[in-house]
């Protein structure tokens, strides 16, 4: 089977009802991002942060997954398919996708603060434990902090990603606007014969230079016409 690595964007989730950062009226407008996705926000107030995520993980229990997820899950049963998501929600593994890399981590997960990335110390939420309250530690002892790769720290699952894209058959990107680095400069590592797509209602600059087969729709028609491409 062909491999195909997709890499998505807050534009995947848009259509679900998830608040985009960086579009105008999006989080970003609302909630400085110094003040909920820096290292340093957290620690000038960290019940401030606590809180942010807290309400993003309520709104997790509102929204489902769209059809533009769904349609992704089923191309599995044509594809070896990879999805690199810059997205923290867990829309892409409720559609039913089987290999999700989550490049900024996942916002039903908490680790510990003093060392984030270490496995002993991520846990899963359960929807009721959603609520995290200053107070509640890890098993380290630490306060229980959010499993998110925040503005200026470092990107584990990086080396991950590239990896899959270095093997890619197909690359597909979905409603990112290619400006957040690492993520933006995976196209980089796409070898050059391989076709690439993106599926985007508004225009996104390719910097690399290489021909991109545009689709400028929202992600549910955009992969609807994709199939259509590539499997019908």
């Amino acid at each position: 089977m062909k491999k195909l690595v997709v890499l998505t964007g807050a534009g995947m989730s848009a259509e679900s009802g998830i608040s985009t950062f960086r579009d105008a009226g999006g989080l970003w407008d609302k909630y400085p991002v110094e003040q909920v996705a820096t290292p340093e926000g957290y620690a000038a107030n960290p019940q401030l942060v606590t809180d942010f995520y807290n309400e993003r993980r309520k709104q997790l229990l509102t929204v489902k997954p769209n059809r533009g997820h769904e349609l992704l899950a089923e191309m599995e049963q044509f594809f070896n398919v990879t999805v690199i998501t810059q997205n923290v929600d867990n829309l892409h593994e409720r559609a039913g996708s089987s290999r999700v890399i989550h490049l900024h981590g996942e916002l039903t997960k908490v680790t510990s603060s003093w060392q984030p990335n270490n496995p002993n110390y991520i846990k899963e939420l359960k929807p009721e434990e959603y609520e995290v309250k200053i107070g509640d530690v890890a098993a380290d002892g630490s306060q229980l902090r959010p499993f998110i790769v925040w503005f200026g720290e470092a990107v584990p699952m990086i080396e991950t990603a590239i990896d899959y894209c270095e093997q890619a058959d197909v690359f597909l990107i979905i409603g990112t606007s290619l400006n957040v680095y690492p993520a933006a400069g995976l196209l980089n590592y796409v070898p050059a014969h391989v076709p690439v797509y993106l599926i985007d209602p508004k225009q996104v600059p390719i910097a690399s230079g290489r021909p991109v087969h545009v689709i400028q729709k929202g992600a549910s028609e955009g992969m609807v016409e994709l199939k259509r491409l590539l499997v019908e």
